[in-house]
């Protein structure tokens, strides 16, 4: 995996563009297309003007939770207007607004936990089995990023917190229905755990995360090629790889085609 497609920003560590990735063609993915990234909290002036000016950013998809957002408030370009912000958690529970219990409850707290391990497991891998529940939770937020995505006029910036998870299922699913091979749909995910220290270090220090970070061994959150190869192997088994699970949710072969199109170079 080439680290040159990072971006390095002052409020970000975890930032890359998967534009530069082969396709199974001979094709590659196009630059300036789809950005990957932790969360966009800590954006400086100097950071906000290259994204606007110099990448060409255009769209947010923020995959965070209703709390989270709560909690952290609004990111920079979001609040000064410089790119159209769009909001799709991929928790079950956000189909419902939060209430002021909630607000100081994250999705992983502790609190949370106890309920969400008493669910059955979708998958014998921990992190497979929270990113299928993305899936079938939240297929109306995943069809929703992928449609930004897929209608840009400029570059997305997919982000949650860490840039690992949530937005590992949705960049690995954009990156298959571009025809990247699963090798390195694989590849571009476990790419985070390069940084996954700073990540988990920057985390530590926001209000949404530090206490239930604290004490967790750092192995807990480094990304596994077998967790996204678990994935994209399930989505071949049933429903005949990513595409096929976009048009089983309702896509037509067009909309599948818009989005393939925009990715490509």
């Amino acid at each position: 995996m080439s680290t040159s497609r990072w971006i390095d920003l002052d409020g970000v560590v975890n930032m890359r563009d998967v534009g530069g990735l082969p396709t199974t063609d001979g094709g590659t993915v196009a630059t300036g297309r789809l950005l990957r990234s932790d969360n966009l909290q800590d954006l400086s002036d100097a950071d906000i003007d290259h994204l606007v000016e110099v990448v060409g950013v255009s769209d947010i998809v923020d995959l965070r939770s209703n709390v989270e957002v709560h909690i952290e408030g609004p990111a920079p370009l979001q609040a000064r207007g410089l790119a159209t912000h769009h909001r799709y958690s991929l928790f079950r529970d956000d189909e419902r607004e939060i209430t002021a219990e909630d607000a100081l409850v994250v999705p992983w707290s502790k609190k949370n936990q106890k309920a969400a391990d008493a669910r059955p497991r979708l998958d014998d891998d921990y992190w497979a089995s929270h990113y299928l529940g993305y899936l079938a939770d939240r297929p109306d937020s995943v069809l929703g990023a992928l449609e930004v995505i897929a209608q840009s006029p400029g570059a997305t910036i997919v982000h949650c917190a860490a840039g690992k998870d949530r937005t590992g299922t949705v960049v690995g699913l954009a990156l298959s229905v571009a025809g990247v091979s699963d090798e390195d749909v694989v590849a571009d995910y476990v790419a985070t755990g390069e940084r996954i220290e700073k990540i988990v270090g920057r985390l530590t220090a926001r209000p949404a995360y530090g206490e239930v970070l604290k004490g967790q061994p750092m192995d807990h959150h480094r990304p596994r090629p077998e967790t996204m190869t678990r994935i994209l192997t399930v989505l071949a088994e049933r429903h005949g790889g990513a595409s096929g699970w976009l048009q089983d949710q309702g896509w037509s072969s067009y909309q599948v085609g818009e989005l393939r199109g925009r990715l490509r170079a």
